[in-house]
């Protein structure tokens, strides 16, 4: 049994090693998470592609159901383009790391226009999923998943 659990504990470990937050041209990750400030209280998802070693663009959408601002009540979801600069590489990060400042451009409910700016920081368990946070005027926690 000693047996079992030590080369479980290998393997797990090794999976850990091998993680990849970012992979730079071609990478592409989903995001679930929870909202928990900002416009609203929710659920947003996010797809991002790497254009580079350092510039991703994505698209995302939020759904609120919660409004922490009442000249938001009536926005109950927004959708929108984001473009990300990963700092990986520029500031040495190890491969299950990565931070990426960004903004936002899209439609929020009835309000309009919406325009946003974010700090991200992922971290990988193994090469499939990992967490996010990001914080900015609007902010959310979740998972991330390597496509």
């Amino acid at each position: 049994m000693k047996k079992l659990l030590l080369i479980c504990t290998m393997f797990f470990l090794g999976q850990m090693a091998s993680a990849q937050a970012w992979q730079g041209k071609g990478d592409q990750k989903i995001q679930v998470g929870f909202n928990g400030w900002g416009y609203g209280t929710g659920i947003t998802g996010t797809y991002d592609y790497g254009l580079s070693k350092i510039i991703s663009v994505g698209a995302g959408a939020n759904f609120f159901f919660d409004h922490n601002n009442k000249k938001y009540e009536d926005d109950n979801f927004g959708v929108f383009g984001r473009l990300n600069f990963h700092l990986q590489d520029p500031l040495g990060l190890p491969s299950q790391w990565d931070i990426y400042p960004g903004v936002d451009l899209g439609v929020l409910g009835k309000s309009g226009t919406y325009f946003g700016a974010h700090v991200g920081v992922r971290y990988f368990f193994n090469n499939n999923i990992g967490i996010y946070l990001e914080a900015g005027n609007n902010g959310s926690l979740g998972v991330s998943f390597n496509l």
